[in-house]
């Protein structure tokens, strides 16, 4: 699928639609379990594409207190700016995820790059190592499988580590707390800023 058809109105349309299947209604195990071991609770954390932010809500919870989240549907940015209205700590932003500016010290992989036109993906990479702060990192989880159509844009772990080598130092293995759907198909990614 071309570029052009990812915009706002793909999004929105898949929103009202309710055709969200990538939504799992829950905060990914595995990235609740890596936030509940950090002590930082006053890291600056982007989510980008950030859904229905159930990891948000997850982080909340778990104490953090500056998270910001970008999505590109307006439709789904109006239900997340009343959701969170009065959540000082949550900052919802409507926009392009590569024009948007700030710094951060993680960002939360979770379903974005696989829902990206793959002739972005190095564009991704250079605009993630510009959003985070000097010994920022990525982490969450990122597809180790193809799809025949996207998105989701499936990937390899060879392909990762090329793409994002010379920016960040990668780390990558099987994720033992994907859902069952995703069990085998899921790599638990950190790619630490260089």
């Amino acid at each position: 699928m071309p570029k052009a058809e990812l915009g706002s109105t793909y999004w929105n349309n898949r929103y009202i639609s309710g055709k969200t299947g990538w939504d799992l209604g829950e905060a990914s195990p595995a990235i609740v379990a890596y936030f509940a071991s950090q002590r930082n609770k006053d890291a600056k954390i982007l989510i980008p594409g950030c859904g229905n932010a159930h990891e948000a809500e997850a982080l909340i919870q778990l104490g953090f207190t500056n998270i910001t989240l970008i999505d590109i549907s307006e439709e789904l940015v109006s239900t997340l700016q009343s959701r969170f209205a009065k959540n000082d700590s949550i900052h919802v932003e409507l926009g392009d995820f590569f024009e948007f500016s700030g710094t951060f010290d993680v960002v939360i992989e979770q379903t974005f790059f696989c829902a990206i036109d793959p002739a972005l993906r190095s564009k991704y990479v250079h605009k993630m190592h510009q959003l985070l702060n000097k010994g920022g990192k990525i982490v969450g989880l990122m597809f180790n499988r193809e799809f025949p159509d996207g998105p989701p844009f499936g990937g390899t772990q060879k392909e990762y580590k090329t793409l994002f080598s010379g920016k960040f130092n990668t780390k990558m293995d099987e994720c033992k707390r994907s859902i069952s759907a995703r069990l085998g198909s899921e790599l638990w990614v950190q790619f630490d800023k260089i």
